[in-house]
Parts: structure tokens; C-alpha cells; sequence
């Protein structure tokens, strides 16, 4: 089970609500910050999982914690027929709305308002089901997992894009200085919320990667599971799919 941490740690309301006010105040930056904060290597990792959707020429496409777009916008390289991006952040949605729009996308891109961990579709709908950047902010890990299981269609794919800590002792050392101090430092600079960079950081350090997360795919029901990490190990692709 992956350890819970909550963005506000002196705040009784649960992580679901927590993450979703901490998402809410920081949407309208969200996008730059991120640019900086990863040198815009995330783009690089998005194109990546891209590719993989790609193959399996999906008709329809659910990106979960869509956020402000990103990967939902980058997924019309599929050319799926429909692709639908849900988060729990309305204002995150509305970012992306403004983005997709402009892009002239909307009549391939829907952005709806949901909890990935009570999923808002009928079973067996997607060919293929994304998450970047969002598993470890799921309050119930498992039950999320299991709702994607529910809604992927049998042979479907299902690819998250994680952050994780590098084995190479060097490379985690690098790791460890820029989440720990050069993350948390922009954040409080140019951050609105002056804890969201902080929660960020703590939680990618801590949520299960690599193998660990594979298994609790696995035990979740998935099959057909492969982690691909990514530059050096900062972040990991994982694939999945459905019996």
C-alpha cells in the first residue's frame, strides 16, 4: 500500500479535498512552474507515452488528472476519435479548456470534472487509459487502479507516467538535492500556495516505483506490465493492459 501523504498536514480534511484545493490555487501557474521545475524534460516523457498509446491505434482515449491538458492535447497524435481528460480540479479543467479551444480541439478533447476513484463511466469503455503525474496524489491508490481496470476495454492500454527515485546512488543524490531544496524553493517563490511544492516533492519520495508499483498492478488486475524508466531514472512509464 502506497504511503498517504497530504498536502496540508494541519488540515482534518481528507487528501482528495486537500489536493483539490492545492490544485485549484496553483492552476494558473501550474504550466510555467512545471516547465522550469523539470527543465521541460516532461515534454519529452509525454511524446514518449504518446508513442506507446499510438500503437495501439485507440479510438477513444481517457486521460486521467488530466490537469491543464497537456497529455490530452499531445494525444490527438493518436488520431483517436474522442479523447476525454477528467480531473478533480476544476480549475486545472479550465486552464485546459483555454488551451484546447485555442488549439481549435474541442471537437476531439472533452475536459470533465471527476474523482478518478469513482469513475464516471460504464464498464469496458476505453481503448486505451493515461495518468501522468497523478497516481500518487489518489487518496485510495488500489480502488483508483481498480477503476481504471473497470473501465478499460479487454486488451486495452494503460500507461502512467510517474516520478521515481534513481537506483544509481550518484544520480539519486542529484535527485534527492533538487526535489528536497531546488523544488521546494521555487515553489515558495513563485508559488501562490507556498506548501504545494513542498507536498510534491515529499510524495514523489515516497510513493512506490518500479517493481513496487508493478506489483500492485498486478494485484490489482492488470497484466502484461513493463516500467521504462526514464532519464536516469527520474521518471517511469509504465504499461499495462486488460485480460
Amino acid at each position: 500500500m502506497a504511503e498517504k501523504v497530504n498536502p496540508y498536514k494541519d488540515s482534518d480534511q481528507s487528501k482528495k479535498v486537500q489536493v483539490t484545493k492545492m490544485f485549484d490555487t496553483i492552476s494558473k501557474e501550474y504550466d510555467g512552474l512545471n516547465r522550469v521545475i523539470s527543465f521541460g524534460i516532461d515534454i519529452k516523457w509525454r511524446n514518449k507515452v504518446v508513442d506507446l498509446v499510438a500503437k495501439t491505434k485507440p479510438k477513444n482515449i481517457l486521460d486521467i488528472a488530466t490537469g491543464t491538458g497537456d497529455l490530452a492535447i499531445s494525444l490527438t497524435a493518436t488520431n483517436a476519435e474522442e479523447i476525454i481528460g477528467l480531473d478533480i480540479s476544476d480549475g486545472m479543467l479550465e486552464v485546459g479548456r483555454k488551451k484546447i479551444t485555442a488549439k481549435n480541439l474541442d471537437p476531439i478533447i472533452s475536459m470533465v470534472i471527476g474523482d478518478s476513484e469513482d469513475l464516471p463511466f460504464e464498464d469496458n469503455t476505453f481503448d486505451a487509459i493515461t495518468v501522468a503525474f497523478g497516481v500518487r496524489n489518489f487518496e485510495h491508490l488500489e480502488k483508483g487502479l481498480a477503476e481504471i481496470l473497470r473501465v478499460l476495454k479487454p486488451n486495452g492500454i494503460f500507461v502512467i507516467l510517474e516520478t521515481s527515485v534513481p537506483t544509481n546512488p550518484i544520480y539519486k543524490a542529484g535527485y534527492n538535492f533538487h526535489t528536497k531544496l531546488i523544488m521546494p524553493t521555487i515553489g515558495k517563490l513563485f508559488s501562490k500556495d507556498k506548501v504545494a511544492y513542498n507536498y510534491l516533492s515529499e510524495s514523489a519520495s515516497v510513493f512506490p516505483y518500479g517493481e513496487a508499483l508493478n506489483n500492485i498492478l498486478r494485484k490489482t488486475g492488470f497484466i502484461n506490465v513493463v516500467d521504462r524508466p526514464q532519464t536516469m531514472g527520474v521518471a517511469t512509464i509504465y504499461t499495462a493492459s486488460k485480460a
